[in-house]
């Protein structure tokens, strides 16, 4: 377990256990209506600020997973810069907003990678 997720539990229980006694609290007799909305206001954050760190440790990152079929045989072309015809390594392109950007390691340019006509 990890320490994150101990120590969000520890605040948790301590964050709702005086929410609820600052909530119970302000059914005592002989109280002023200011301090009774004091406390009110006091335990409503105390609730909100349990639940939003529930809500960070209990969330799990997401995981996507992109899957492709081709119908027929591919081939590996090499990728060249557009400026100087140099070599591109593969492993060097980014994906930005969803368009794959790569930069020279020769001349510096940087160019978005796009797939040629086959016809």
């Amino acid at each position: 377990m990890e320490l994150k997720t101990v120590l969000g539990s520890i605040a948790i229980a301590v964050l709702l256990f005086f929410g609820i006694i600052f909530a119970w609290s302000t059914g005592a007799q002989g109280m002023e209506q200011s301090d009774v909305i004091r406390r009110l206001i006091i335990a409503v954050m105390m609730f909100v600020l349990a639940f939003l760190i529930a809500f960070y440790i209990t969330r799990k990152p997401k995981t996507i997973v992109q899957q492709f079929e081709v119908s027929g045989q591919m081939k590996a072309v090499t990728i060249k810069c557009p400026n100087c015809s140099g070599s591109i390594d593969p492993n060097t392109i980014k994906i930005v907003d969803g368009v794959p950007y790569a930069t020279c390691p020769y001349c510096g340019n940087h160019f978005q990678v796009t797939e040629e006509p086959k016809w």
